[in-house]
């Protein structure tokens, strides 16, 4: 059970350590107002696992306050925390933990585009070609060999995938350049990368390009881009990115990488249950 919100959205062993991270990257808060604040400052933590809880089951803000934290103070909260990069931070921190511990596996990595419903509209929403031009988001997924999501580029739904590809490479340059590139990095694309800009992209990066052909029919279980359709299920699990409310793109931003940290940080216990013990250690890797 979370420390701030009465229902268990995630697994202890999945959520406290997450928490734990975040809590330690935050300054130390300074009070600012002349007269000083009347009412006590509602506790980090509180305010991170109703965040939390908002994030797993879609919730409005309204209906994930309660008395002990209310929606405003989790909106304010948020957006100072969006000013201070702590998300982006939080995801940056479980990466490197994932590598240190197992290693990203950079030698075959996939791309792909995922729609999803915006009804709020925004500055990530557009016509949706495939939901009778209704509000929708497309993220852009970048995974690595295993699934683990390295970058999320989301935009609206009526852009087409390819022209997100340069986004997420000059993002693989960034993680292959601080991770050590390896011999060979071959990126899997399906047929709407099969065009001449994206080859030429993916040519001006270096890198080597495994692309469906339009029209041809190839079962996803015979390539390597199975990871990352996986990874786009894992990410529509949580209801605020399966029905995207948020009109700032900073938000949307903000959702997709504590979302991103909460995936890894899954994934690696998963990886490290055979081999190593600790106290928080849960009896099964099969953590929901």
């Amino acid at each position: 059970m979370t420390e701030g919100f009465p229902v268990p959205v995630l697994p202890s062993c999945v959520l406290d350590p997450i928490r734990v991270e975040f809590l330690a990257s935050l300054p130390d808060h300074v009070e600012t107002h002349p007269l000083g604040c009347h009412n006590p400052r509602i506790a980090d933590a509180v305010v991170f696992d109703h965040l939390i809880a908002a994030l797993v089951t879609g919730l409005g803000y309204e209906r994930v306050a309660d008395s002990a934290c209310s929606a405003t103070t989790m909106r304010r909260r948020r957006d100072d925390w969006i000013k201070l990069g702590l998300f982006a931070g939080l995801k940056t921190t479980v990466l490197g933990a994932y590598q240190k511990m197992v290693g990203l596996d950079l030698g075959d990595v996939a791309i792909d585009g995922c729609l999803v419903k915006a009804p709020a509209g925004g500055e990530v929403a557009g016509p949706s070609p495939v939901d009778r031009r209704k509000q929708g988001t497309k993220r852009s997924q970048l995974t690595e060999a295993e699934g683990i999501p390295l970058a999320i580029v989301a935009a609206g739904a009526n852009r087409p995938d390819h022209t997100l590809l340069p986004a997420s490479l000059d993002t693989l340059d960034a993680f292959l350049a601080e991770a050590g590139q390896p011999a060979a990095t071959t990126v899997h694309l399906d047929s709407g990368y099969d065009y001449a800009p994206c080859r030429q992209a993916l040519a001006a990066h270096g890198v080597g390009a495994n692309v469906t052909p339009r029209g041809q029919q190839v079962p996803i279980g015979w390539t390597k881009r199975w990871p990352v359709e996986r990874t786009n299920s894992w990410m529509n699990n949580f209801g605020r990115l399966r029905r995207c409310t948020e009109r700032r793109a900073v938000v949307v931003q903000a959702w997709l990488d504590l979302a991103a940290a909460i995936i890894t940080v899954r994934a690696l216990i998963r990886r490290c249950w055979d081999n190593y013990r600790w106290p928080n250690r849960p009896r099964s890797k099969r953590i929901r």
